[in-house]
């Protein structure tokens, strides 16, 4: 595959698709093969089921990972599935999670499915997604996915096939016989002395996984398939975590496109293999594609840190350490990773392999970044992307300027602009350098839809000469060197570290209950964890009913733990629209408002102004009058932990304490 030595400035960008693309593979298997050929003896695939083991690690290299990719596929073709079939995943970060996605990419349709959510959510989200075959894990001490899968695949309509994956094949030497032992204590504890099928409905097969591929051709497709870029390779569940199903249906092309560009984008031609450390989980786009296939595509070697991921006992703790031992190159984390990250002292520890870390999912504080930075030397590439549009859109330039809260260059072959748009979602014309619109993308990694197909109302933006580009819902601008900058998102996501909810989730639920007329949820501001979802209710005149009974039945009715407001308050109305619509915006300004007043107090500021606007080309602007200059870098440093663009003057006034 043609190489390409990075972008560093727009130009590149320009001149790169100037040159034109190679040929690319048609699927992602294709994909990985091609980069197995680089070297099929070098390591693919590395993994540590705990911290503590993270020195004697299990690897593949990439003659066992296509082996193993083979006899995942051909298994499930064993099974009936084909390239319509759909075949769901609902499981940890493990090396069994990988041969599923590509060994089932191979074979048919992955479907991604968050195992943190609950039962009735998961099974929504099958019925939608129309699965037939499930590869979750078995029971295991410690873990509760099966009992959750069990409860709630009666109410799933199409699976026929259950595949469990053993924790215990993933222990190792003298601890494997005592987990095998616990093994069956906990499916004595679930099923008592029947077997597991017996908690299932009677249609359904249960499978080992290791045992079932075990007997499965290592070299080749026995399907013999022959692939098509247009061929559908992924489910994954977007617009939030919770509420209605809403399933982007993806292409091999659409992946292989968006890996390709990545990889030039960084610069593929690197004389030694890359290693990426993989600490999101595999149920999220990142994980799968800027830590699995782009690695996989060129060679490189993907280290998975524990099934939990960063969130694995001693992941972050020994971070520093983990990079020095295994040589690591780059990572991917949301904004809450890299403040904990900082709270790690590096030591002595050599990280000079680290080349940059990547920053996506929510904004990143401009405080955490220059301080992260500033600490460690590691360069943060903070980029942008959606589901939609496969994985990554765009990303500030390894070799070129890093422009903080820029979102970066578009990647090449993907087509990235501002546009204005009527009330009914038209397209008026293009923005101007600097000019705040919606952004909009096309390209071959954009998706060609969700899968119901109510859902893609408004979807597209149909351009003066009939082109069709993806409306991303995010108001943004472009300035005059190609850097896109995002000023605010029309669409109402909370962004709670990394994980979206949508508001209509809290919101729906809240107005099940008989005191309430009117339910709004926003985010609140938080240095941990980006956003918090809190709600705001006005009564049915005459009712009446407290905030701790409302904040328990939100506990009962919602079905994603994430989601549960933190903070619920009763007020006399809600502010609308001219139109009667709910206007967010002054919700969400008087949360950023309390939320950072409340920080700045924290830190020993008692007397100060602060005022929230919107500016046109900042987005959420922050005004804050002190009483002294001498307090300047104290709110510059508080203030720095949040992602809005602020101003500090020191002629406070004593009447206008907040």
């Amino acid at each position: 595959m043609q190489t390409y030595s990075g972008i560093g400035c727009y130009e590149d960008v320009l001149a790169m698709e100037a040159a034109g693309k190679p040929e690319l593979p048609a699927s992602t298997y294709d994909m990985i093969r091609q980069g197995a050929a680089r070297d099929p003896h070098a390591p693919a695939l590395t993994f540590f089921l705990q911290a503590d083991e993270h020195k004697d690690p299990e690897t593949w290299t990439y003659q066992a990972l296509l082996e193993q990719i083979h006899q995942t596929a051909n298994f499930l073709h064993k099974l009936g599935a084909d390239k319509d079939t759909v075949i769901a995943y609902i499981l940890p970060n493990l090396p069994e999670t990988h041969f599923i996605i590509w060994g089932g990419q191979a074979t048919g349709i992955v479907a991604a499915i968050n195992p943190l959510l609950e039962p009735e959510a998961m099974a929504d989200l099958l019925n939608a997604a129309g699965a037939s075959i499930l590869v979750t894990l078995a029971p295991f001490p410690g873990t509760d996915l099966f009992a959750k899968v069990s409860q709630m695949l009666p109410k799933v309509r199409g699976i026929r096939h259950l595949v469990l994956v053993n924790l215990c094949d993933r222990v190792r030497g003298a601890k494997k016989q005592g987990a095998k032992e616990l093994q069956q204590m906990e499916v004595l504890r679930l099923c008592g002395s029947g077997l597991l099928s017996s908690r299932l409905p009677a249609q359904i097969l249960v499978h080992d996984f290791a045992e079932a591929i075990d007997s499965q051709t290592k070299d080749k497709l026995n399907s013999a398939r022959v692939f098509s870029s247009s061929d559908y390779s992924s489910y994954f569940c977007t617009g939030g975590t919770t509420g209605a199903p809403k399933i982007a249906v993806r292409t091999h092309g659409n992946e292989v496109a968006n890996a390709w560009s990545a990889s030039q984008f960084f610069g593929s031609d690197t004389a030694k293999p890359r290693k990426v450390f993989c600490g999101l989980p595999l149920f999220h786009v990142n994980a799968v594609l800027v830590t699995g296939l782009l690695p996989f595509s060129i060679g490189g070697q993907v280290i998975l840190g524990t099934p939990q991921g960063y969130r694995g006992e001693g992941v972050v703790s020994r971070f520093w350490e983990l990079v020095e031992h295994h040589q690591i190159n780059s990572f991917s984390g949301v904004p809450t990773l890299y403040a904990s990250l900082m709270q790690v002292p590096i030591g002595d520890r050599d990280i000079s392999s680290l080349d940059y870390a990547l920053c996506g999912a929510a904004p990143m504080p401009v405080e955490v970044f220059r301080r992260f930075q500033d600490i460690t030397g590691v360069k943060i590439l903070e980029g942008y992307g959606l589901t939609e549009g496969t994985c990554v859109s765009s990303v500030n330039p390894l070799r070129g300027e890093r422009r903080p809260s820029s979102i970066g260059l578009r990647v090449p072959g993907q087509q990235m602009k501002t546009v204005l748009l009527d009330e009914q979602q038209h397209y008026v014309r293009d923005c101007v350098t600097e000019e705040v619109g919606v952004i909009v993308i096309s390209g071959p990694n954009v998706f060609s839809g969700y899968k119901i197909a109510e859902q893609n109302q408004h979807l597209w933006v149909q351009m003066d000469d009939g082109q069709l580009w993806l409306n991303t819902g995010d108001l943004g601008r472009q300035d005059a060197e190609g850097y896109f900058w995002l000023t605010g998102r029309k669409k109402e996501l909370i962004i709670r570290g990394g994980h979206n909810i949508d508001p209509s989730s809290i919101e729906e639920v809240l107005h099940q209950h008989p005191a309430v007329q009117v339910a709004a949820a926003v985010g609140r501001p938080d240095p941990q964890v980006g956003e918090l979802p809190v709600a705001y209710v006005q009564l049915k005149p005459g009712a009446s009913t407290t905030v701790s009974e409302l904040m328990e039945f939100a506990k009962q009715q919602i079905v994603e733990r994430a989601a549960v407001p933190k903070q619920i308050q009763i007020v006399d109305a809600i502010p609308l629209t001219a139109v009667g619509k709910i206007f967010k915006p002054a919700l969400k300004h008087l949360e950023i408002r309390n939320a950072l007043s409340a920080s700045l107090r924290e830190a020993g500021l008692e007397h100060f102004n602060l005022d929230v606007s919107e500016d046109k080309t900042l987005g959420i602007s922050l005004l804050v009058q002190l009483e002294s200059s001498n307090d300047k870098a104290q709110a510059e440093q508080v203030l720095g932990q949040y992602p809005f663009h602020f101003k500090l003057e020191d002629d406070f006034k004593s009447a206008a304490v907040p």
